[in-house]
């Protein structure tokens, strides 16, 4: 019986140590499966790594705010490079609704932005992240001695303004008929740059752009201020393409472009508040 019952406890000990060494490894095991878990979901929470090209039509008068803007992306998300095409917003929608690749829109105007939403070719609703105000450039100095928007209309003055199909070009016209103004320029251009490069260049004495633009060029020209600017003010909205190569990364630029960080480089350059 002794050895019976010595028998009987060293089985039910060794049972226990297995059962003990069992409920040890299964806890190992769990605690060693939460791990990835928990990275799995550290790593849902945070933003995926991104990498690629985004290519950015944006509105010529965006040029240095979106440069710059630009090489913050890079920076904050080594292995990305962002390509821009500048240029007069009607021409760039018309590219993109011709096929030409491209990952964000960012338009000077609502009218512009809806050749691309009207064709299909945006995701969702653009949204405005700023507004901009026209401004005269003259020659330093302003020997011309424009002081308002009636000004422009005197005879003798060389007078630029962007084409009418262009948001610049059609806030112009909006300003001269709020005054009652008619003006007949020397030349109109396809983009707010190409106006002000005529008056850089003095091939002009005038030209009707951006106040954004007037700043970006420095002491280049000298800015005009006029009362009808203020019943042409641009709304300028941003979009993703239907057909962006690179969704997320164009998606990530669009929201450094509306963060904190994009209203203050934009608000550098110039632009109002949406």
């Amino acid at each position: 019986m002794t050895r019976s019952v010595r028998r009987t406890r060293r089985m039910l000990q060794l049972a226990g140590a297995g059962a003990a060494a069992l409920i040890s490894l299964s806890a190992c095991s769990s605690s060693s499966g939460d791990s990835p878990a928990g990275s799995s979901d550290t790593s849902g929470s945070a933003s995926p790594k991104l990498s690629g090209s985004v290519t950015v039509f944006a509105a010529a008068s965006l040029k240095e705010s979106f440069t710059t803007l630009g090489e913050e992306f890079e920076k904050q998300h080594p292995g990305t490079r962002v390509s821009f095409n500048f240029g007069g917003s009607d021409t760039l929608a018309a590219s993109i609704t011709s096929g030409a690749p491209a990952d964000v829109f960012a338009a000077a105007s609502p009218k512009t932005m809806a050749i691309v939403t009207d064709g299909k070719d945006a995701v969702g609703t653009p949204a405005t992240f700023v507004r901009n105000q026209l401004e005269i450039a003259t020659l330093p100095g302003n020997p011309g001695k424009v002081s308002s928007l009636k000004d422009l209309t005197e005879s003798g003055l060389k007078v630029v303004l962007c084409d009418r199909t262009v948001p610049c070009g059609a806030a112009a016209q909006k300003a001269l008929d709020a005054g009652g103004l008619k003006l007949t320029p020397v030349s109109y251009e396809q983009d707010v740059k190409s106006a002000l490069t005529k008056v850089e260049l003095k091939e002009a004495d005038a030209a009707v752009v951006y106040r954004t633009d007037v700043k970006a060029a420095g002491d280049k020209v000298e800015g005009v201020e006029f009362p009808e600017s203020a019943k042409a003010v641009n709304d300028y909205p941003i979009a993703l393409l239907r057909n962006a190569d690179n969704a997320p990364a164009a998606k990530a630029f669009i929201a450094l472009v509306r963060s904190a960080e994009g209203r203050r480089v934009l608000g550098g350059a110039g632009f109002l508040e949406p």
